[in-house]
């Protein structure tokens, strides 16, 4: 965890001239923002899938891959508790709803850590979740939670099928998934595409309770990340405990806008099943 700390304050201090610190967005914000809940905030306990296809999970399935925070009786949901409140309290703070997560190199567990950070931020009574799979060249999300894909991602991006024949409800109140099914050529084009650009303008702004997370390839392997970041609010940076170096870290968090990254993850660790790093 020392070395991510000192990786990021590294980089940050490089790209900010010695301040060492994150500034929020103001541009742009202000029609957009997203206020601190209060106590008299409604709370969404009611939501009924109409046009959503709703599809059972196996809990069996998806603990063999590592998805606990739809079980609260399973000590390991909470570090994804703990990640969620930090992760909406900056969120709210900068009028945030869309957030990608990304790895500094593969098989970091970035798409573990994005579904069950997911599930935990749908169990906030005032609070939606939305999970995309824009990882088009290993796509994985349907995979881990077991959602057998009648359509997709790549129907919509093909044209085959409208939004609400793509999105799943994976029986958990609160909790839209948008897998993809199978890798898509010319990835990096696709996500930089304008189609691209008004779809996650359409989950962003459909409903103001909902956080939209985006699952995104490796931030060193590909420029996809890169392609769809300006897009997007937020970014957080999961790195895999012994599998990054000093320099791979520190090549990721130059590549990253510092003023949207909202936070590190060394995710395999030892002493935790998570641990974490803000500024």
């Amino acid at each position: 965890m020392e070395r991510i700390k000192h990786a990021i304050e590294k980089v940050k201090n490089q790209n900010s001239g010695g301040a060492g610190r994150t500034q929020s967005r103001s541009s742009g914000q202000d029609n957009n923002s997203n206020p601190r809940p209060s106590k008299s905030h409604e709370e969404l306990v009611d939501i009924s899938y109409d046009y959503t296809r709703v599809v059972k999970l196996q809990k069996k399935h998806l603990e063999k891959n590592r998805i606990v925070a739809f079980d609260k009786n399973d000590p390991k949901s909470m570090a994804f508790d703990l990640l969620r409140t930090h992760v909406l309290q900056k969120m709210e703070e900068n009028g945030w709803r869309t957030m990608a997560i990304t790895s500094a190199t593969p098989e970091a567990g970035k798409t573990v850590v994005a579904i069950n950070l997911a599930m935990s931020i749908a169990q906030q009574t005032n609070k939606t979740a939305m999970l995309v799979d824009f990882d088009l060249r290993r796509p994985k999300i349907g995979t881990y939670l077991g959602i057998h894909m009648e359509k997709s991602l790549n129907d919509l991006l093909d044209g085959t099928a409208e939004l609400p024949d793509v999105l799943v409800n994976p029986d958990i109140p609160r909790l839209v998934v948008l897998p993809t099914k199978s890798p898509v050529r010319n990835s990096s084009e696709t996500l930089s595409s304008k189609k691209t650009a008004e779809l996650i303008m359409d989950l962003r702004e459909r409903y103001k309770s909902r956080i939209v997370i985006f699952d995104l390839p490796p931030v060193l392997v590909s420029d996809d990340a890169m392609a769809l970041l300006p897009q997007i609010d937020c970014v957080l940076l999961v790195v895999a405990n012994g599998m990054s170096t000093q320099r791979e870290i520190e090549d990721s968090l130059h590549l990253l806008p510092s003023e949207k990254l909202i936070g590190a993850i060394l995710n395999k660790a030892d002493i935790e099943p998570t641990a974490y790093y803000y500024d």
